[in-house]
């Protein structure tokens, strides 16, 4: 018998130009030093985030006889002349960092230099793949993490890598623009903050509007830091910082996107709030709750084993007094919950969405500036292999940012997808579904045999509307 053939070699993105792209004007205050409070300086160690939307190109674009390089280029130049624009307000990204340093007494901080750097990157590249070939296949193929500069780099590499990088890749009928943001800057509110504003530059632009487009929701870049700190705070480095940082490299991964409507959410919402005798448990709590027992019962853990739950929480709101919600920086703290794997299975829907409530409902303006008070005695960056253990599950990001209202002349894209970072076992990253209406997205990591678990697993599967 013949042997069938070798598979097709793998495809992979060529990369065509790029280039660095600054403000076309600065603000005042712009070559004063930007110093970083705690939550900014935790997160030296993680990597960027990336996140990108999938556009498919206009109909016209396909036809034989249209001019598509000219439309690309002028569709490039347009992405660039927002771009800067939008730096204009929010300028840090297109700084870099620096380190200043002290010998008596010792003293090693980590800030944003604005007035030293060539600006954010902007890369065109281009893949032979078509939109369905990112889109059809059950788990998200390798090559998108292609599709976003930064590779594995984590924030401290933001003193000779940019700190914003926009990668356009171009498809054989869509677009990709991804982002990659130094996490250091900024957290998943920022970083949406700032795509949003871009969009809404771009648009404007299209209609006939200047350079620099004013913004009914600037960002408010002046960083919060505890009373009686006002910064610049001191790292516990010497010469060489290797004993603050870590480099993480995940495991083999399966990741897969699951889809949740409205209606099924609503479901989940329902019995849990049933089993519990209340009305104060959250969409996003009993959805939560469900992911974590399910992955629990996948993983095969013995009834004794502890299992956490953590929760990216955006603490803007839980200060007091609060902040701005377009405060530009980090204000995140993951808020954790645990339990035992034969109490979290053992028990219903609504116990463990219970205890996640208990756990965010405590989750306090005294509780973050203790946690800001510890930092400052005891300095410390997170590390992604000791902060997030193999027993636990970390949802990240949130289906409330606005995501799929970011357009840059080609209409809604049909899909947000991210890179490489941050990514581990047990990892969920939270987007609003693409219909919108309250339906929500679920990227999911976990290595291939508990994700084959989790496939089969009928509470789990029972929820999932498609995917």
């Amino acid at each position: 018998m013949t042997p069938p053939p070798p598979p097709p070699p793998p495809r992979s993105v060529r990369f065509i130009s790029d280039c660095f792209v600054k403000p076309p004007q600065l603000p005042d205050g712009w070559n004063r030093p930007l110093h970083l409070p705690p939550w900014d300086l935790a997160m030296l160690s993680v990597h960027y985030i990336q996140k990108g939307l999938l556009f498919p190109l206009p109909p016209r674009c396909l036809d034989p006889g249209f001019d598509r390089p000219a439309f690309i280029r002028s569709f490039l130049e347009k992405l660039k002349r927002s771009l800067s624009s939008a730096l204009f307000h929010f300028y840090p990204l297109a700084g870099r960092l620096a380190t200043l340093k002290r010998a008596d007494p010792p003293f090693y901080t980590v800030f944003v230099d604005c007035a030293n750097s060539p600006g954010a990157r902007f890369i065109h590249a281009a893949l032979d793949m078509t939109v369905a070939d990112i889109l059809s296949p059950t788990y998200v193929p390798d090559v998108v993490q292609s599709f976003f500069d930064h590779d594995r780099a984590i924030n401290h590499d933001g003193h000779t890598l940019s700190l914003l990088s926009v990668q356009v890749t171009e498809l054989a009928d869509g677009v990709f623009i991804g982002l990659s943001m130094n996490h250091a800057i900024g957290d998943g509110t920022s970083f949406w903050l700032f795509f949003n504003s871009w969009s809404k530059i771009f648009q404007a632009q299209e209609k006939g509007a200047v350079d620099v487009v004013p913004l009914s929701r600037p960002p408010a870049l002046t960083r919060w830091f505890p009373e009686n700190h006002p910064g610049p705070l001191s790292l516990p480095y010497t010469d060489d910082p290797s004993s603050l940082l870590a480099r993480f490299e995940a495991p083999e991964l399966r990741e897969r996107v699951f889809h949740y409507s409205a209606d099924a959410i609503a479901g989940l919402k329902a019995e849990a709030n049933r089993q519990c005798g209340t009305t104060s448990i959250s969409s996003f709590q009993s959805l939560t709750a469900l992911v974590w027992r399910c992955i629990a019962r996948a993983r095969r853990f013995p009834p004794s084993q502890v299992t956490g739950c953590r929760i990216a929480a955006n603490n803007r709101a839980r200060l007091d007094p609060p902040l701005s919600p377009e405060y530009f920086g980090n204000s995140i703290t993951p808020v954790r919950t645990a339990a035992k794997v034969g109490e979290l299975l053992g028990s219903g829907l609504g116990w463990a969405a219970r205890l996640l409530h208990t756990a965010v409902a405590e989750h306090s303006s005294a509780k973050l500036r203790e946690w800001n008070e510890d930092w400052i005695k005891r300095p410390q960056v997170y590390h992604l292999d000791k902060t997030f253990d193999q027993y636990s599950i970390m949802m990240g990001s949130s289906p409330r940012f606005d995501k799929y209202g970011n357009e840059f002349g080609l209409g809604k894209a049909v899909a947000l997808r991210s890179g490489y970072a941050n990514k581990f076992d047990g990892k969920v990253s939270a987007y609003p579904g693409h219909e919108g209406g309250g339906s929500i997205d679920l990227e999911i990591c976990l290595p291939p045999t508990t994700m084959a678990l989790l496939e089969v697993d009928p509470e789990f599967m029972a929820a999932v509307t498609d995917s």
